[in-house]
């Protein structure tokens, strides 16, 4: 992977009402040529659930955007998959993927700084905006769920604007390796021990290894994946 690659798009979007609940999201995201980046996100850019999205640790979300290629190919050309935004992100950038981001990394990102916080768990939500029940699912067992940043200098980001790899604190600790011991490996001590003090990763999932490895069991996803009973 090249360490500077642009910006593909730069996408924000304001709560709405998603499906026939009319549930308050800000999952749709439109492109705009630039916007602030403040410690909490993109100005203009809204969360429907302050709870579970948003914040300090889950500023920025970005996605690859050479995974709509594999998305089109398992659902067939859904109009949600015709442009950027699809999945919520705020950056849609090709040739940087899961394998190629590790957890803490510093980027540059225009005249700002960002650090990897933390990877996406998927929710319910997708299944609505997509109109396919188990997308979330299916999400998050690809390990094709994109990241989250947090911002360490605000600045104004423009579309075009360049990612640099700036400082690498955990190289063994890609994103990928992230996921795969959160959804697949789960009964992995050694990486959850590493996990639960990993430089760099938010403090809810350095929770989240800790209490598994405290308690043993895992996590019930049902709810947050839109299998309620």
């Amino acid at each position: 992977m090249c360490l500077k690659l642009p910006v593909n798009r730069l996408l924000i979007g304001g709560v709405a009402p998603l499906g026939p609940q009319a549930v308050p999201s800000g999952i749709r995201k439109f492109p705009v040529a630039s916007a602030e980046l403040g410690l909490t996100g993109f100005t203009g850019d809204e969360q429907g659930d302050l709870k579970r999205h948003g914040g300090i640790e889950k500023a920025v979300h970005q996605y690859c955007l050479d995974h709509y290629v594999f998305w089109r190919k398992e659902l067939g050309d859904l109009d949600v998959l015709s442009q950027p935004g699809a999945f919520g992100e705020n950056l849609a950038v090709a040739g940087m993927n899961e394998d190629d981001v590790c957890v803490g990394d510093h980027w540059g990102l225009g005249n700002a700084v960002v650090q990897v916080s933390q990877a996406r768990q998927p929710c319910w939500k997708l299944n609505t905006r997509f109109g396919v029940p188990d997308i979330a699912r299916r999400l998050q067992h690809s390990g094709r769920t994109g990241w989250y940043y947090r911002v360490l200098d605000p600045g104004r980001i423009s579309e075009g604007d360049q990612l640099r790899l700036l400082h690498r604190p955990n190289p063994l600790w890609p994103v990928s390796r992230l996921v795969t011991v959160l959804y697949t490996r789960t009964q992995d001590w050694q990486a959850l021990e590493a996990m639960s003090v990993l430089e760099g990763l938010s403090d809810s999932w350095r929770r989240l290894a800790a209490r598994r490895l405290e308690t043993g069991q895992i996590e019930n996803w049902s709810n947050r994946l839109g299998e309620r009973k």
